[in-house]
């Protein structure tokens, strides 16, 4: 006999968390592999790709995880659903930044755990802001296309000084990288949890 769901776990199916948590692990041990290789060491620019591709990954993943099969349901539940939106991102962002912190090791000057941290955070933040704007099964494009922008552009010297607009691509310790990418987690992380996630399809 198959025992009765929890809440929790109904939650989590709903929602796909399960495959979330699969594409976290599979993000961090990819980077894990990435970092291991002995010209990461050597040079240290060679894992600003790294910096930038498995916070993507890892947003990409939360930000599917926010879709809402009952969006109606939720609206008029007698509990108020924010919490658990807010729990639910919090702890996703928390695991997914553990990890790949983990995954690549080295001090901030060296485009190591703090910069993957503060990286994780803005992208997470940015797709779950476009989750609110644009519905969350199309909330990865947004911050992909903002992260290519921004390490394309780059080179240019005039984009290399401006921190504030390439974050993802800054080492580490800059102020101004870390207010906007906490700024941005901030923002779309209080907006999901007051508003949830776009509702999509013929009656969005």
């Amino acid at each position: 006999m198959s025992t009765p769901s929890t809440p929790l776990a109904l939650y989590g199916r709903s929602r796909g968390v399960p495959a979330t948590l699969a594409a976290l692990v599979c993000a961090a041990l990819l980077t894990l592999w990435a970092a291991s290789r002995p010209d990461f060491y050597l040079d240290p620019d060679r894992r600003v790709p790294l910096l930038s591709l498995a916070p993507l990954l890892a947003s990409a993943a939360i930000g599917v995880s926010l879709h809402s099969h009952t969006r109606d349901l939720d609206n008029t539940a007698v509990r108020p659903w924010w919490p658990r939106r807010l729990t639910h991102l919090l702890l996703l962002t928390a695991l997914a930044a553990t990890a790949l912190a983990l995954a690549l090791p080295g001090h901030s000057q060296v485009f190591g755990a703090a910069g993957m941290v503060r990286n994780t955070l803005g992208a997470t933040g940015l797709t779950a802001l476009s989750a609110v704007l644009c519905g969350a099964r199309v909330s990865w494009l947004p911050t992909t296309l903002y992260f290519s922008a921004v390490y394309f552009s780059a080179s240019a010297p005039r984009m290399r000084a401006r921190t504030a607009l390439t974050w993802p691509l800054q080492s580490g310790p800059q102020l101004g990288a870390w207010a906007v990418a906490l700024a941005l987690f901030v923002i779309g992380t209080a907006l999901y949890a007051r508003r949830g996630a776009r509702p999509e399809g013929p009656r969005a």
